[in-house]
């Protein structure tokens, strides 16, 4: 197995640890998708024993990042424009549509001054390159709204699909042809927030994940 540069887990919360080592590497793409997971290389690279490299596989397979197979150890899952399409964003709509018309009632001043810093973030990623924090910065964007929602049904659901969508936001995030645009069209979905318009806040979130589902998509909008 490649040397893959992993820091060496601390002996605190080891299986958490390893996750977190190992969602980073997937979803930035240092491990593409095809790659094995052999839990001996993996012990000795991020220096702790087999056991919690074994659970975090077993949580990353749940978060739909790796695959498991009898006789063949585990690998890691691409995310697919195909799945984007018919699986990942047909979810977003149902559920973001609902965050939204819930959460546009319960936010507050500080909500918005977090999710303004959010687009400034988006913003100076864009500008500097930085496509993975362009991507994060994204992604929490969206969670803000579903966990303000307060449903908990509704961010079971988010919790569950969210590594997926983590992933095809960096795998798309460097393919944008106006990186700058990615603030910009959150900056609109704010001001549609800070309205209290219900109405036109379900139309922009609509829009705003469509993208994905039209011919020859392109990925400046997430």
């Amino acid at each position: 197995m490649t040397a893959l540069g992993l820091r060496r887990v601390p002996t605190q919360s080891r299986r958490e640890h390893v996750v977190e080592i190992l969602r980073e590497a997937i979803t930035s793409g240092r491990l593409k998708p095809g790659d094995r997971l052999i839990e001996t290389d993996l012990s000795k690279q991020l220096g702790t024993s087999r056991a919690p490299i074994r659970e975090a596989l077993r949580q990353l397979e749940q978060e739909g990042l790796v695959a498991s197979y009898p006789y063949r150890g585990s690998e890691v899952l691409g995310v697919s424009q195909d799945e984007i399409e018919q699986v990942l964003v047909p979810i977003r709509i149902t559920l973001e549509r609902y965050a939204f018309a819930q959460a546009i009632t319960r936010l507050v001043e500080e909500d918005f001054e977090e999710l303004r810093e959010l687009v400034a973030e988006m913003d100076s990623a864009a500008h500097e390159g930085a496509t993975d924090r362009l991507a994060d910065a994204d992604i929490r964007f969206h969670e803000l709204i579903v966990v303000r929602s307060e449903q908990r049904h509704c961010l079971q659901v988010w919790k569950t699909i969210q590594p997926r969508v983590r992933a095809y936001f960096r795998r798309d995030a460097p393919a944008h042809t106006d990186p700058t645009s990615v603030a910009a069209q959150h900056r609109q979905l704010l001001e549609v927030l800070q309205s209290g318009d219900k109405a036109a806040a379900l139309d922009a979130i609509d829009r705003h994940i469509h993208i994905h589902l039209a011919p020859k998509a392109t990925t400046d909008a997430q």
